[in-house]
């Protein structure tokens, strides 16, 4: 059942987004060459502990990282280490969550480490773009697919690949609600949106095909082929004057 937030709600969840968009771009800030992921890891940590939030992903289903870092061709959750030291050329894709007073915000963001190819950029741009294509059908009447096949416009019209193994989400007191949200044209449910949704919406995109696979330590996700990934996410609200993305400034 799609559970429908109530403007007060919304504004609980807008002050969640903000924090998380905060603490990313405190993150983000930290991203170079010679910077291990542990080290990102522990950034975001002493952020939403001073904030007075809890990270989302610590402990859940037995994650043991405060936020995601995949490398390159990694996916999603890949687990931060201070192994993991970031080199010039990589692309690195952060995802993260935030509970403040009992709400959750939910966010990720690829970027460059250093020089990246001109092939790799266009990936993170063309991910990006197809973010807000979906965001913008994300409105009160629209039904779910009309936000999955933006998004697939975009990343084919770009000959990209699309991870269809894994969805965007419902969210709000839970970090995954309904409904499922593909990025790419489904046969199935198909609800209206209404106002009080709250969705992360979240294209993960590849250079390569759309298969996938999930490495030996039981969270990282991995591009099948080795083709560098991508991946862009918001939490958006629908609204009466349309989406709104909460993980904003």
């Amino acid at each position: 059942m799609i559970n429908i937030k109530s403007p007060q709600e919304i504004a609980l969840m807008r002050e969640s987004g903000r924090l998380l968009y905060n603490c990313m771009q405190e993150l983000l800030a930290q991203v170079r060459p010679g910077v291990s992921t542990g080290q990102l890891d522990r950034i975001v940590a002493q952020y939403l502990e001073d904030a007075g939030a809890i990270p989302s992903f610590k402990g859940y289903q037995g994650f043991p990282g405060n936020i995601c870092t995949s490398v390159n061709d990694g996916v999603v959750h890949g687990i931060p280490s201070d192994k993991e030291i970031l080199k010039d050329g990589d692309i690195l894709s952060v995802d993260m969550g935030a509970i403040l007073s009992g709400w959750q915000s939910d966010m990720a963001r690829t970027v460059a480490v250093g020089d990246i190819t001109p092939t790799e950029q266009k990936l993170i741009d063309v991910t990006r773009e197809s973010f807000f294509a979906g965001a913008k059908q994300a409105r009160e009447g629209n039904r779910l697919k009309d936000i999955s096949r933006a998004v697939e416009e975009v990343i084919l019209a770009n000959d990209m690949g699309i991870v269809r193994e894994l969805v965007g989400h419902g969210i709000g007191r839970e970090m995954h609600e309904s409904p499922e949200i593909p990025n790419y044209t489904f046969r199935g449910p198909n609800p209206r949106l209404e106002v009080g949704m709250v969705l992360a919406i979240e294209p993960m995109v590849t250079l390569g095909s759309d298969r996938i696979k999930w490495t030996d330590d039981g969270w990282l996700v991995k591009t099948a082929d080795g083709s560098m990934a991508a991946h862009y996410e918001n939490t958006v609200a629908i609204t009466e004057n349309g989406p709104e993305i909460l993980t904003a400034p």
